[in-house]
């Protein structure tokens, strides 16, 4: 795991460990894939969870659920998505739920990702 530069995300990071460990794997494993694919981005504490800027531009954001971790993307509509692995209706935005580390192979989060910015 890369340390955040920014004290509230670390502390955020180490609170959810000690929260649910599985699901702060996986939140973790995603966030680097994240800030590896991207890395000038910055990352905040806002709305519960982790979110992604670029450029000042809000991309993405990472929450925790009961059963799953969500991973959302600004302008999901307007991503590649052929398997229909994306989830919502709202007029911008769709989102992951990643259930087991498993999926974050199978939904492609990396190809996700990617088109994020």
């Amino acid at each position: 795991m890369k340390k955040s530069e920014n004290e509230g995300v670390q502390n955020f990071l180490d609170e959810i460990k000690l929260v649910d460990s599985d699901k702060s794997n996986m939140l973790i494993e995603i966030r680097d894939i994240i800030l590896n694919t991207f890395p000038k981005t910055k990352e905040k504490v806002m709305y519960g969870g982790l979110v992604f800027f670029f450029n000042d531009e809000m991309f993405s954001g990472l929450f925790l659920n009961k059963k799953h971790v969500t991973l959302e993307f600004s302008t999901g509509y307007l991503m590649e998505d052929p398997k229909k692995a994306l989830e919502g209706r709202g007029k911008y935005r769709r989102h992951l739920k990643i259930l087991t580390t498993e999926d974050i192979l199978n939904k492609e989060v990396s190809f996700f990702v990617r088109q994020a910015v």
